[in-house]
């Protein structure tokens, strides 16, 4: 299971690297005309979303991840506090760009609202994207896994349905990390805790959809940051691309929007899956904290 986990935080991260040079182009036509198909890391250009950022770094979704993954391994768990205060501190300096999520909660914070009721009205996936290392962590623990997947995200983004985006995946790769395939888990966690929800409606769109092709598909479902429209994205290319993790995360990217969030879950689901057998070498190579996350993972292990 270690080396699966392992792969799940890797390709996790790598998808938001993938993810960096072209995040918020909701043009596809842009993204193929000017760029091909993104299977090779990027350095954004000077008037994208992030001119700050090189070749292999992350988004601000990445950014806090790595804090996440820094505080788990200084822990040895999750320690909200501990989270939020390190959270709090990366973004007092911050050059990369700052979403209305991360101005919303830090406005909260200088207000004097404690970490657990600090998260934003946001419902960007992207706050229940970044939860693989919480995965990792509590990869035989699956009670403590639902209790720091929803505080993580909570302490960011208040939106109900975001929270539970978290716990959903985070079940998912839980389950998967102990063998179930993606479409199992997928299956099961919605039956067992999500039946007769929007996340059943969500989960059938995205597997009714796997038969067609990505772009088209999540541009139906919308390319936003927003939970309602990202979900069924995610469960598409999970579904679709099962035995696939690189072309699931380039399709992730191609499909232009908020490809950081969407790319960020469907790595770490298939990571947990597939591991790194047929990852592109390249990936880890070019990532610039690739060593360092191994390093910290290390440490949890």
């Amino acid at each position: 299971m270690r080396d699966k986990a392992e792969a799940m935080v890797l390709a996790s991260f790598a998808a938001d690297s993938l993810a960096l040079g072209v995040h918020w182009i909701y043009d596809v036509q842009q993204i193929s005309s000017q760029y091909g198909r993104v299977e090779t890391f990027l350095k954004p250009k000077e008037d994208s979303y992030h001119p700050t950022k090189d070749k292999g770094e992350f988004t601000h979704y990445g950014d806090q991840q790595m804090v996440l993954l820094e505080s788990i391994s200084a822990r040895r768990g999750f320690d909200l506090n501990d989270f939020s205060e390190r959270w709090q501190r990366f973004f007092r300096n911050y050059d990369g760009y700052v979403d209305g999520a991360t101005k919303g909660t830090l406005r909260n914070f200088a207000d004097g609202t404690g970490p657990q009721d600090a998260g934003s009205s946001s419902n960007d996936l992207a706050g229940a994207s970044r939860i693989a290392p919480l995965v990792f962590c509590y990869r035989n623990n699956l009670d403590e896994l639902m209790v720091a997947a929803r505080e993580q995200t909570r302490m960011t983004h208040g939106d109900p349905l975001t929270i539970h985006s978290a716990e959903f995946f985070a079940r998912v790769a839980w389950m998967i990390l102990n063998s179930a395939s993606p479409s199992e888990a997928i299956e099961e966690v919605t039956q067992n805790y999500y039946p007769d929800t929007i996340f059943a409606e969500w989960v059938q769109e995205g597997f009714a959809s796997k038969d067609t092709e990505s772009v088209p598909a999540i541009g139906r479902f919308g390319r936003t940051c927003h939970t309602p429209e990202a979900f069924p994205g995610v469960i598409h290319l999970i579904a679709k691309y099962e035995k696939d993790l690189k072309e699931a995360l380039v399709q992730a990217v191609m499909a232009g929007g908020d490809n950081a969030a969407r790319g960020m879950a469907v790595g770490m689901v298939l990571g947990a899956h597939l591991g790194l057998e047929n990852f592109p070498e390249e990936w880890l190579t070019d990532m610039k904290k690739g060593e360092e996350i191994k390093s910290l993972l290390s440490q949890i292990a």
